[in-house]
């Protein structure tokens, strides 16, 4: 999901800098509506990992806790295997977040730009 992620944040950057300024309005129209098909999977991508995280850091607390009152090695173990598989869960919800934030900053340009167009025809 990173790699399509960076490569479609790659694509619209690509046309806001090099085509948006000399591409017609049906062709910004139409970058715009997939832009916001695009920012729906991603949102909905990003409260999946929300969910997951939130689980995992929820066993993790758990874990903790009882190894606090009851520490065995099997509970400890668990513990950090939770919390191994937690730390990247965070660092990726991270990237979707920022990700889905900089979608929306480029679909308020692309909409600037969109009325620009309509105000110079």
């Amino acid at each position: 999901m990173t790699k399509y992620v960076k490569a479609y944040l790659e694509l619209i950057n690509d046309f806001l800098k090099n085509r948006a300024s000399s591409a017609s309005g049906e062709e910004t129209e139409k970058m715009l509506k997939e832009l916001e098909m695009k920012i729906l999977y991603f949102q909905h991508e990003r409260l999946i990992h929300l969910i997951v995280t939130v689980l995992f850091a929820i066993l993790e607390v758990m874990m903790i806790c009882l190894d606090m009152t009851y520490p065995t090695i099997r509970s400890v173990l668990l513990s950090v295997m939770f919390l191994v598989l937690l730390i990247p869960y965070i660092f990726h919800y991270y990237f979707l977040e920022n990700s889905v934030q900089e979608l929306y900053r480029i679909r308020d340009e692309l909409i600037s730009l969109k009325s620009s167009n309509a105000d110079k025809a």
